[in-house]
């Protein structure tokens, strides 16, 4: 069996350590979609360092590398087709807001192993550490086609539910720029599915996609842009599923439900959120969003 879950579970943490400045937050910032207008000064929060301000979806690039989905697959124990693999969720947990420059020690491993009979789950978590204390806990989701069916324990469910019946409370559309993945794919993630279209076909897309933790990011921007007035520090925690893709040069239909009680004001609060393809028929993108903020 690829998987041998016990040896992923009890593997010792892989640790190592990150550094970022100024300029990889401004170039993740414009691989998300900031910068338009390029004057607007809601958008130089995001692109001018002399006002800089940090997305804290950020943290899934911090310091390069691999993304977390692909780094579970380097755990003792997974031995999987990378072509197999679904990035199938992401949560991110603040501890303290992303300083504009930063050097921290990020220890990962698996702490879940599903077992959903055609496939398996993998949990990865990261703890992100730097001098002062804990800055931020991240989790992916990895989902590997066909390797389930030993008898472990399914989980929680992987199916995304429905959004709220009501309707939003704010809805924006978010442009993707046709070059969009080309630029976001600097911050790290060179997948070849992102920019090379032979591979996107042989993976079964009719072109390259974008990377979801792109939309993820963008997503994010919306939200703090739109119901925050773009404080970024007031970002407690935010987790989603991943519902389909995104092609370069679609439009975000980004949907937003406050939660009971949550007003617009510098209390805490809690969003649902639901994103699709506007030029599909609004087809689902991210499921089961949640932001929470204080």
């Amino acid at each position: 069996m690829p998987i041998d879950a016990a040896g992923a579970l009890t593997a010792a943490p892989r640790v190592r350590e990150i550094a970022w400045d100024h300029k990889d937050v401004q170039l993740y910032h414009l691989g998300i979609g900031a910068g338009r207008p390029a004057t607007d000064p809601r958008e130089l929060r995001y692109t001018l360092e002399s006002r800089l301000r940090v997305l804290p979806s950020f943290a899934t690039v911090a310091g390069g590398g691999v993304p977390g989905v692909i780094g579970a697959l380097s755990t003792p124990g997974v031995d999987v087709d990378l072509a197999r693999v679904l990035h199938g969720g992401q949560r991110l947990r603040l501890h303290r807001p992303v300083p504009v420059r930063g050097r921290a020690s990020a220890a990962s491993r698996v702490v879940a192993v599903h077992d959903k009979g055609t496939a398996a789950v993998l949990v990865l978590r990261t703890e992100v550490t730097d001098a002062d204390g804990p800055l931020w806990t991240e989790e992916a989701e990895a989902f590997v086609r066909g390797e389930g069916g030993w008898g472990g324990e399914r989980g929680p469910s992987a199916r995304p539910s429905a959004p709220p019946a009501e309707p939003p409370d704010h809805v924006v559309e978010r442009a993707v720029r046709e070059d969009q993945a080309l630029l976001y794919r600097l911050s790290g993630d060179f997948n070849p599915l992102h920019a090379d279209p032979e591979f996107a076909a042989r993976a079964g897309f009719e072109r390259p996609v974008l990377h979801g933790l792109c939309t993820y990011g963008a997503t994010l921007k919306a939200v703090v842009d739109t119901l925050l007035d773009g404080d970024v520090t007031r970002v407690r925690a935010y987790g989603t599923r991943f519902a389909g893709v995104v092609y370069p040069g679609e439009t975000l239909r980004v949907r937003m439900w406050r939660a009971a009680g949550a007003g617009s004001g510098t209390g805490s609060g809690e969003a649902r959120v639901a994103v699709s393809a506007v030029e599909r028929g609004d087809a689902p993108v991210l499921a089961d969003t949640v932001v929470r903020y204080g």
